[in-house]
């Protein structure tokens, strides 16, 4: 049997310093084997990390998000790419996360630096791939990436 693992500020601010200097300014801890039917992450964020717009489309992929520390800004769009909800999700604020039903476009925003979420979903992990990739939206790398995360950023700004 293994010993209790919590989300404390040590774990969070390793993770943000992870996330400084990764290239993708984002960094996770896993509480699961790749083995397990439910995978458990904390991800440390960074304002200039891009999370595509992305779905997943198995029937069990439900995404369940939690904002621990800082704020994050989520997307919901439809098939053809228009922004049809937009919601803040902040630590200790009116919306603390959201649980994402499968097939459901999104994409979140980090409005804070060292932002901290708890993910939940069914495993095994696969990227998305295909129609859980729009082509309305620039993937991850895509030298069009910055543009359309500072468009996404905007849909924030009052």
């Amino acid at each position: 049997m293994s010993a209790p693992r919590y989300l404390d500020q040590a774990l969070f601010d390793d993770l943000a310093g992870a996330a400084r200097s990764s290239t993708r300014r984002r960094h996770h801890h896993a509480f699961h084997q790749m083995s397990e039917p439910c995978h458990r992450l904390a991800v440390g964020l960074q304002p200039d990390t891009y999370i595509a717009p992305h779905r997943h489309l198995e029937a069990d992929k439900s995404e369940g998000i939690l904002v621990l520390r800082g704020r994050l800004g989520l997307l919901v769009f439809n098939d053809a790419g228009a922004v049809v909800e937009r919601r803040i999700l902040e630590a200790g604020g009116e919306c603390v996360g959201v649980d994402l039903p499968p097939g459901t476009f999104h994409a979140f925003v980090v409005l804070d630096a060292d932002t901290m979420m708890f993910e939940c979903k069914a495993g095994p992990y696969r990227a998305p791939e295909g129609a859980e990739r729009p082509d309305w939206a620039p993937h991850e790398g895509d030298p069009d990436a910055h543009r359309y995360l500072a468009w996404m950023r905007q849909q924030f700004e009052s």
